[in-house]
C-alpha cells in the first residue's frame, strides 16, 4: 500500500479511529481534495463562493474516507477512486445544502447556514450544481456498476428526504418508519461509498456485500446516535443548536421512544409541541424530561449499538489487515460519541 501506511499512525496513538482513517489517507484525500476544488469551480462566481462556504466549514469526511479505505482494501485504481470519493463527498454536500433549506435550519457546522447568508434560492440551485459535477465524476471511474450504484443512491437519498417531511409533525410515525427515513437519508450514500470501490477493483461478490452491508449499518447506527445527540449533547461539541429537532417536529427515535410509554397528558404535550407545532420557551425542556422518565436516550442507544455490531460483523469476509481494524473500530466509535 504507498497511500496508507501502517507506521504513520505511530504520530497519534491516542487518536481515535477516524483520526487514525484520516491520517493513513492524508495524501489520499488531499488528491480528492484537489478534486473537489477543481469541479467546484464556475464562470458564475457565486457557485464556487457558496460551495467553499460549506466545505470550508469542514466536516468528518467519513463518507470520502469509506470510499478511499475500501478501495486501498480491495486494490482498486487509486487515481479512479479519488473521483469516486469526491463525488460522493459532493452528493453528501448538495444533500446538506438541500437540508438546511427544508429545514429552515439557522446553523450548519458550527458557522451560520449557507442558505441563510445567501439565500434559499442560491442554496438550491448551487445543490443542484454539485449533484451534475458529481455526476460528471462518477463517469470518472469508467464503470457503468459504479455510476448505477451512485446514482440509485442519490436518487434514494432524495426520497429519503421527502419521507421524513412526510414523516415530520406525524405522531403515528413508528419506529420502522424512522428506520425507512435513516435508511435512505444517511445510510444509502454510507453503502454506496464503501460499496463502490471493491466494485471498481474487481472484488468478490461476497466481499462487495459485505461493504456494502457495513456500509448501510454504520451509517444507520451514526445517524441513530445523532439523532440522540440533538436530545442530550453539549452545543459545542455538535456544531449545531441542540434541540433543533424537536423545533423542527421530526420524528426520530428519542420522541418515539417516549411516546410509546406515554399518558393521556404526555400525548396532549406532544401533540402540541409536534403536530400543532405550538412550542414554548421552556417546551424543549419538557421534552427532554419525557424523554429521560422513559429511558428513550437508553433505548436509542440499544439499537445504535446493535447496527454497529452488524457493521462489525460484515468485515468478516475482509482479510485481516491495519485498514479492517481501523473500520471495526469505528464502528464502535461511531456508538461511543457523548450523549
Amino acid at each position: 500500500m504507498q497511500s496508507l501506511r501502517q507506521d504513520q499512525t505511530d504520530k497519534v496513538p491516542d487518536a481515535s479511529p477516524l483520526e487514525r482513517l484520516s491520517v493513513l489517507a492524508d495524501a489520499d484525500m488531499r488528491a480528492v481534495n484537489a478534486l473537489i476544488l477543481e469541479y467546484m469551480q464556475s464562470d458564475v462566481a457565486l457557485i464556487p463562493q457558496l460551495a467553499q462556504y460549506l466545505i470550508a466549514a469542514g466536516g468528518k469526511r467519513i463518507r470520502p474516507l469509506m470510499t478511499l479505505a475500501s478501495g486501498q482494501l480491495f486494490g482498486a485504481d487509486m487515481d479512479k477512486v479519488y473521483y469516486l470519493a469526491a463525488a460522493v463527498e459532493f452528493i453528501h454536500t448538495a444533500t446538506l445544502l438541500h437540508d438546511d433549506v427544508v429545514d429552515e435550519s439557522e446553523e450548519r457546522r458550527g458557522q451560520k447556514a449557507a442558505n441563510l447568508v445567501f439565500g434559499n434560492q442560491a442554496s438550491v440551485l448551487v445543490g443542484d450544481f454539485l449533484f451534475s459535477k458529481s455526476f460528471q465524476m462518477m463517469v470518472e471511474g469508467g464503470s457503468l456498476e459504479v455510476l448505477r450504484i451512485l446514482s440509485e443512491a442519490s436518487a434514494i437519498i432524495a426520497q429519503g428526504e421527502v419521507l421524513q417531511l412526510a414523516t415530520t409533525n406525524d405522531l403515528e410515525t413508528g419506529f420502522n418508519d424512522y428506520l425507512k427515513v435513516i435508511e435512505s437519508k444517511t445510510a444509502a450514500l454510507f453503502s454506496a461509498a464503501c460499496e463502490v470501490a471493491p466494485v471498481l477493483a474487481g472484488a468478490q461478490d461476497e466481499q462487495i456485500k459485505a461493504m456494502y452491508d457495513y456500509g448501510k449499518n454504520l451509517g444507520i447506527a451514526f445517524q441513530i446516535i445523532d439523532d440522540a445527540l440533538d436530545y442530550s449533547a453539549n452545543q459545542e461539541k455538535l456544531g449545531k443548536a441542540i434541540g433543533d429537532d424537536f423545533k423542527e417536529g421530526k420524528m426520530t427515535a428519542p420522541v418515539i421512544f417516549a411516546l410509546q410509554d406515554a399518558n393521556a397528558e404526555e400525548m396532549a404535550f406532544w401533540k402540541r409541541t409536534l403536530e400543532e407545532k405550538d412550542q414554548n420557551d421552556d417546551d424543549f425542556t419538557a421534552a427532554m424530561d419525557l424523554i429521560t422518565k422513559h429511558k428513550a436516550l437508553e433505548k436509542t442507544m440499544d439499537y445504535a449499538r446493535d447496527y454497529a455490531a452488524k457493521a462489525k460483523s460484515s468485515l468478516a469476509a475482509v482479510q485481516p489487515c491495519e485498514i479492517k481494524d481501523i473500520l471495526s473500530d469505528l464502528a464502535d466509535f461511531t456508538v461511543s460519541r457523548e450523549t
